[in-house]
This record gives structure tokens, sequence and C-alpha cells, in this order.
């Protein structure tokens, strides 16, 4: 599965500090038959450290693979 982090819309607190972030990502298979898109939430806490592309990729994955095997 090919996931592209669309944005990311970060809320903040009074005082300046991340209070949650919302990550909109779109993907598909490589032979396009299959596609998604949708937001994932993130805490403060799940976004800090992971800001890059490449982390938030992962982490929308994580939360994928967790939902559709509900």
């Amino acid at each position: 599965m090919i996931i592209l982090i669309r944005y990311t819309n970060v809320q903040w607190t009074d005082e300046g500090e991340v209070s949650s972030v919302l990550v909109n990502f779109s993907g598909h298979t490589s032979d396009r038959n299959i596609n998604i898109n949708g937001n994932i939430p993130l805490t403060a806490e799940e976004y800090q450290g992971n800001e890059a592309i490449s982390a938030l990729t992962g982490i929308v994955k994580q939360h994928l693979a967790a939902q559709l095997s509900e």
C-alpha cells in the first residue's frame, strides 16, 4: 500500500504548544484496485518526535492495520 500524507492540521494551546494533530492521508495499492483516504488524530505525545513524513506514514500504516484487523 502506498500512503501519501496530504497535510497535517496542528492544534495549539494558548501557550504555543502542540495539543493535537490531525494527519490527512490517501493511499492506494500499486495497481490502484484499492483506494483509501482519511484522517488519523494524534496526541501531542504521539506527534512529538514523529514530525517527519516518513514517520507519519508509518504511524498511519499502523493505525490502518489496527482498524482493518478489527
